[in-house]
């Protein structure tokens, strides 16, 4: 007589906590990333607590007492940091700690830097990118400035961001919109700081005008830090908008002609991907990460130079169908990446899956 099939045993979901104490605030990147990979994300075997915060005092209590209790609290427990650098605490459980880093500008880029940044997030991420060993990354480019920070024994994983359409963007009217507007409306999304190097924007403005392109450039972004602002808002071609509502930014998007990036540098650049559902022609660095994100779909500029970056934009300018070209590009490259953030996504979602409890012995 056979013995009836034994059914496997359940293996015991695995505890973890989130850190969301940076929600809250205007939603950038960095927030949208937080919600859309974590917060609204199922974790295969994972039972998930959201740690939360309400105001300053709030999130430096829950980020450097709360937190470290509960992993004192809770030994089994995991702990996803999804935005700001967990506190130095954790090193003590480190091997239970999951860290996503977006850039390494708190290291790499300290000029740039606000005071907050200097003084409070730049310290821990310091030291915490020399003692954890799980990290998250949006890009091959930022995986590749974070290897030589961390130990031997670190584990880096891309988990590139679905892009979605969080604007409602459509492309309607737009192939059929003149080739040769005036003036060029050119769009760029991000917050006023030195190293978004909105410069560089203003000096292409004036090379366009003079190679017969007069161009006004719109900025959506909070207010940040550095005296970028100053020059830019007595500059008769620049409309600083500061941040608005996805209703004000999806109608500025769709009414621009292209999309303007200057940054000296990015940890990934996802408002470039998100304004593609619009089918902008974008304009970006010509620098590893902006090819890694856009592929063949932008017009890549040195921004240091001007005169060039005008000429390239008014050769594209210059073909017949440049608008059709671009929406195409614009569409196939949000695909493209789509599909490699899903093959990461599938592997990730995992990292918490309890391994199946082994049969009692008979």
């Amino acid at each position: 007589m056979s013995n009836p099939a034994r059914t496997q045993p359940t293996a015991k979901s695995t505890r973890v906590f989130l850190d969301l104490t940076h929600l809250g605030r205007h939603v950038t990147g960095i927030e949208r990333v937080s919600i859309e990979q974590f917060e609204k994300v199922g974790f295969a075997g994972a039972d998930v607590t959201a740690v939360r915060a309400n105001g300053t005092l709030s999130l430096i209590f829950n980020q450097q007492i709360r937190l470290p209790w509960l992993a004192w609290r809770h030994r089994d427990a995991k702990f996803v940091f999804p935005g700001f650098p967990p506190s130095p605490l954790f090193a003590l459980a480190k091997n239970r700690v999951h860290w996503y880093v977006h850039d390494l500008f708190l290291i790499t880029r300290r000029a740039d830097l606000g005071l907050r940044a200097k003084l409070y997030m730049a310290p821990q991420f310091a030291f915490a990118v020399k003692r954890l060993t799980h990290f998250q990354v949006n890009s091959q480019k930022t995986a590749a400035e974070l290897a030589p920070f961390v130990t031997k024994d670190a584990e880096i994983r891309l988990y590139r961001p679905a892009v979605a359409n969080v604007f409602n963007l459509t492309v309607d009217g737009r192939v059929e919109r003149p080739s040769n507007p005036r003036p060029l409306k050119i769009v760029t999304l991000g917050t006023v700081e030195p190293r978004k190097n909105y410069s560089a924007g203003l000096t292409i403005l004036d090379a366009l005008a003079k190679a017969g392109h007069p161009a006004q450039l719109h900025i959506v972004g909070r207010k940040g830090w550095g005296a970028a602002q100053d020059a830019l808002k007595d500059h008769p071609s620049v409309v600083i908008h500061g941040y608005l509502p996805t209703d004000r930014v999806k109608a500025l998007i769709e009414d621009a002609d292209l999309y303007l990036c200057t940054s000296h540098d990015e940890g990934l650049g996802l408002p470039l991907l998100e304004a593609q559902y619009a089918g902008l022609g974008l304009i970006a660095p010509d620098k590893a990460v902006f090819r890694e994100v856009l592929g063949t779909s932008a017009i890549f500029i040195d921004p240091s130079a001007p005169q060039d970056a005008a000429e390239k934009i008014s050769a594209h300018l210059a073909h017949p169908g440049w608008r059709a070209r671009s929406a195409a590009a614009a569409l196939a490259n949000i695909a493209r990446w789509n599909g490699l953030a899903a093959s990461d996504a599938t592997q990730v979602r995992k990292m918490f899956t309890p391994h199946p409890m082994p049969h009692p012995a008979v």
